[in-house]
């Protein structure tokens, strides 16, 4: 397929620069895999839409504080945006200045840091900081990483909704936004439903954000994420599946990760980097329902929300979604792609 099959155009009024006040009042639009019928409803109602002995799988990856400013000996500024930590000293990163550092100069963040550049790695650059504790010097100097479409600096109130309430492991630089919308109640209404919940952990990196240059998408080269299935949530959804129930990816990153884990056929616990890029025609194995949110013209994860619900029937949603003024990425609303099967008797 094309590039081209999966472009929209979106009024620029509809993407999200604020999350609302509270999580879970966010709308929610309903729909079916392989099919265009529509419900138009609020997020906090998404339960009447699980059945007992559901699983929903979240990923509990925690956004770092992952883009600093600094300033080269030279005085010129440097903003530089984190892809991942790749070892005790090393990261890389994605970097705007007005002329590339010469390898070897030194940055200077805060007053008090010091980072090296050490020259081109793919499509990002790769910096090392003879202090170590990277973690230290993100959380420390770091600003939120909002996505670029976001047309304001990230603020205090960022810290804490930019982030989901599952977040656990320290690595993402952009959010698993699917779960942005869930609160302690929905949980709690979750809970005494019969819904169960399980978590696996994908870091989300800034390569999300890149476009797809090529016209011919078997010519992409996706980018790298790691992630880990631990062995406790492999066997929540074993069980899950062999009691007829129904196992629902909690955004596109968890749903990458199962997939990843599962792309032979068989679920196993895994700690690995991935890859994978979903297009249509692939096929799934352990992801029956997703809920997401609606993903930017020509991305990647357009494209595998596509092979999840179809493509045309995406198209079709997302007209739905724009015509009805939904709020898009990041910050904006969500819609849950129900599986195709008969709902079971409770």
């Amino acid at each position: 397929m094309q590039k081209s099959d999966f472009s929209f155009q979106l009024p620029e009024e509809l993407i999200a620069q604020a999350p609302l006040p509270v999580r879970s009042e966010s709308r929610l639009l309903v729909c079916h895999r392989h099919s265009s019928e529509v419900e138009d409803r609020r997020f906090n109602e998404i339960t009447n839409y699980l059945q007992q002995g559901d699983l929903i799988v979240f990923n509990n990856t925690r956004v770092i504080p992952a883009r600093l400013f600094g300033k080269k000996e030279t005085g010129g500024k440097v903003e530089i945006l984190l892809e991942r930590i790749v070892g005790e000293n090393h990261f890389i990163a994605m970097l705007r200045c007005s002329k590339t550092p010469q390898i070897g100069q030194k940055i200077l963040i805060g007053n008090d840091r010091i980072l090296i550049y050490e020259g081109r790695k793919d499509d990002f650059f790769l910096f090392s900081s003879e202090q170590g504790k990277l973690y230290e010097l993100f959380e420390k100097h770091g600003q939120m990483p909002l996505p670029p479409y976001i047309q304001r600096q990230a603020d205090a109130m960022d810290k804490e909704r930019y982030q989901t309430i599952f977040a656990q492991n320290p690595g993402a630089v952009a959010a698993p936004t699917a779960s942005l919308h869930f609160d302690e109640a929905i949980l709690q209404d979750l809970k005494r439903k019969g819904v169960n919940t399980a978590e696996i952990t994908l870091h989300v990196g800034a390569g999300t954000f890149q476009p797809v240059r090529v016209d011919d998408l078997d010519q992409h080269i996706m980018h790298a994420e790691i992630f880990d299935i631990p062995a406790q949530t492999v066997k929540k959804i074993q069980h899950t599946k062999k009691a007829g129930g129904r196992v629902f990816a909690a955004g596109t990153t968890s749903l990458r990760a199962l997939e990843a884990a599962s792309v032979d056929g068989e679920l196993k616990p895994m700690s690995d980097v991935t890859r994978l890029f979903i297009t249509p025609g692939f096929k799934f194995n352990t992801v029956d329902g997703l809920i997401t949110n609606f993903h930017l013209s020509e991305s990647t994860l357009l494209m595998l929300v596509s092979a999840f619900a179809g493509v045309d029937e995406i198209r079709h949603i997302y007209r739905h979604a724009i015509k009805n003024k939904y709020r898009f990425f990041s910050y904006g609303d969500a819609m849950i792609i129900l599986p195709q099967a008969p709902i079971r008797e409770t």
